[in-house]
């Protein structure tokens, strides 16, 4: 009933710049916060960056100064603006949505950093 629409992954030389984009639609009535996860190969998922419903926001030190997370609360969409990316940062990003009882993700979308 509640989608995750993910869009803006792809390949990047480091550097660059990317802005992955996550609209949640469908019967929602409560978003506590919504945010972005990483996983890169072998590794455990990892909190990237979270907004609340009020506005605090929460960051990984590995991204602090060059990921920006933001949200549209009209078009309930969250965005991630990452820039000076790095290789380290190649990972499927998913979008979650903290709706309380439930979490719900997107299907991920690949951030794939070149040296």
């Amino acid at each position: 009933q509640v989608q995750l629409v993910e869009s803006g992954g792809g390949l990047v030389q480091a550097g660059g710049s990317l802005r992955l984009s996550c609209a949640a639609s469908g019967s929602i009535f409560v978003i506590n916060s919504m945010g972005w996860y990483r996983q890169a190969p072998g590794k455990q998922r990892e909190l990237v960056a979270a907004i609340t419903s009020g506005g605090s926001t929460n960051y990984a030190d590995s991204v602090k100064g060059r990921f920006t997370i933001s949200r549209d609360n009209a078009k309930n969409t969250v965005y991630l603006q990452m820039n000076s990316l790095k290789p380290e940062d190649t990972a499927v990003y998913y979008c979650n949505l903290d709706g309380g009882i439930y979490d719900y993700w997107g299907q991920g979308t690949q951030v794939t950093v070149s040296s």
